[in-house]
C-alpha cells in the first residue's frame, strides 16, 4: 500500500509539473521575431563610418515592426536605413526576411575604446533585442595602404542620369599589389568600374603607383526620388580603402497627352470650329512647371488652346484642356493629322497624333438644299404657266 501511495503522489507531481509548463511553452511560442546581425562585434580606426547588416523576420505573423536603439553614446550618430533611406519601421512576414542597414557615426572628437549599445524591434506583442559592440582603435601614423582620393563625391542628377565620378586610387605601399573593386550600393543602382574607357573588376598596381578610374553609378528609371550612399572597396592582399559615394536623386516629370477616353480620331467640318477634349498627365516623380500647348496642323488650318500654357502639373496629376480646330476653307473631304504637343520648361515633351475626318459644311448642305428649292419652284411655276397654253 505504501509504495501505491508513493507511486499516486508521483503521478500528482509529475502532472503539476506538466501543468505548470503548459503557459510558459505556450507563451514561448508566440515568441515569432527574431533579430540578428552575422558580425555583432566589429573594430573599425577612429574617423570611420561603420555599418551593421541587420535581419529581422517572423516564424508566424505578418506585422511591422519598430525599430529603436538604446544606451547610444552621447554626440554619436546612428540611424537605419534601407534602400538608402532613414527608416523606423520594418514589414515582415514569414518566409520573407527584410535586411537592412544600422548606420552608426561616431562624433569627430570620440576617443579609442570599445563601445556597446542595443537595437530593439518591437513587433505586435513581442519586443527582441540585439545587442551591438565596437571597438574604435587610434589612426595609424603613415600608414603604408591603398587610398582612395575622389574629385565629387556627391553628384546630383535625375533618375536617367548616368552619375561619373573620377577617383585616384594609390598603392602607398613598396610592394606590387593586384587589387580587386566592390560596390555595395542600393538596390536599383548599376555601378561599374572603368579605367581608360574600359570596364574592369580588377587593376594592378606597382608599389607607390596611382592610377585614374571613373565610376560610374546607373539608377535604373523607377528609383524615386532621394539621397543614396554608394560604399566603394578596393582590396589587395591584406590591404584595403574604402570611400564613400553619394547620388542625389531628384524627380523628373514625364508627361502623357492623350484624350479622356484614350480615342484618337474625330470629325471636322470646313469653315466650323471642331473642339477636341485632350487631357495632360504626369506620371513622372516631380512636377512639371510652365507647359506649352501647341499644335502642327495641315496648312490653312487654326487651333487654339484652352488654357494654352499650364504653370504647374504635380506629379501623378492631371488637367484636361480643349483643343480648339478649325479647318482650312479650301479643305476638301477627307482624312487629316494633327499633332498635339505639350512641352514642359525642363522635360521631355508629349505628344499625340490626333486623325481629323473632315466633311462639307452644313452651310454648303443649307445653300443646295435652298439651290434645289428653288429649282423646284421655278419648275413649278414654268409648269403651272406654259401648261395653260
Amino acid at each position: 500500500m505504501r509504495i501505491f501511495r508513493m507511486i499516486n503522489v508521483l503521478v500528482v507531481l509529475a502532472l503539476l509539473m506538466i501543468a505548470g509548463a503548459a503557459p510558459v511553452l505556450a507563451q514561448e511560442g508566440q515568441r515569432s521575431l527574431f533579430f540578428y546581425t552575422r558580425y555583432p562585434d566589429q573594430e573599425a580606426t577612429v574617423g570611420d563610418t561603420i555599418t551593421f547588416k541587420l535581419t529581422l523576420g517572423t516564424e508566424t505573423t505578418p506585422q511591422i515592426v519598430r525599430l529603436g536603439l538604446r544606451d547610444v553614446p552621447t554626440g554619436w550618430n546612428a540611424t537605419f536605413r534601407g534602400d538608402g533611406r532613414v527608416i523606423q519601421s520594418v514589414y515582415v512576414e514569414p518566409n520573407n526576411n527584410a535586411t537592412f542597414d544600422l548606420r552608426i557615426e561616431p562624433p569627430n572628437d570620440v576617443k579609442a575604446g570599445e563601445y556597446r549599445m542595443v537595437a530593439v524591434a518591437t513587433g505586435v506583442a513581442q519586443e527582441v533585442t540585439l545587442p551591438i559592440a565596437l571597438t574604435l582603435k587610434e589612426k595609424t601614423m603613415n600608414p603604408a595602404g591603398l587610398s582612395f582620393k575622389v574629385d565629387l563625391p556627391t553628384l546630383r542628377g535625375s533618375p536617367t542620369t548616368t552619375f561619373r565620378y573620377n577617383v585616384t586610387l594609390k598603392n602607398e605601399s613598396s610592394e606590387e599589389v593586384p587589387v580587386s573593386l566592390l560596390a555595395e550600393a542600393p538596390r536599383g543602382f548599376q555601378v561599374d568600374f572603368k579605367l581608360s574607357g574600359q570596364s574592369i573588376t580588377s587593376v594592378p598596381f606597382g608599389p607607390n603607383e596611382s592610377k585614374s578610374l571613373s565610376i560610374e553609378v546607373r539608377p535604373f528609371t523607377d528609383v524615386p526620388a532621394g539621397t543614396y550612399e554608394i560604399n566603394i572597396l578596393a582590396r589587395g592582399g591584406d590591404l584595403q580603402a574604402t570611400t564613400r559615394l553619394v547620388a542625389d536623386i531628384t524627380g523628373q516629370p514625364q508627361l502623357v497627352l492623350t484624350t479622356p477616353d484614350g480615342r484618337l480620331s474625330g470629325e471636322a467640318r470646313i469653315g466650323e470650329q471642331t473642339e477636341v477634349k485632350l487631357v495632360v498627365r504626369n506620371r513622372g516623380s516631380a512636377p512639371a512647371r510652365n507647359i506649352e500647348l501647341s499644335a502642327s496642323p495641315p496648312i490653312g488650318w487654326t487651333v487654339e488652346f484652352e488654357p494654352k500654357q499650364i504653370a504647374e502639373l504635380a506629379a501623378n496629376q492631371e488637367i484636361e484642356v480643349t483643343a480648339k480646330v478649325q479647318p482650312s476653307n479650301q479643305a476638301i473631304s477627307g482624312d487629316y493629322l494633327v499633332t498635339f504637343t505639350a512641352r514642359p520648361a525642363e522635360a521631355s515633351a508629349a505628344t499625340s497624333e490626333f486623325r481629323f475626318t473632315v466633311l462639307t459644311s452644313t452651310l454648303w448642305g443649307l445653300v443646295g438644299i435652298a439651290l434645289i428649292a428653288v429649282a423646284v419652284v421655278g419648275v413649278g411655276l414654268a409648269v403651272m404657266r406654259f401648261g395653260r397654253r
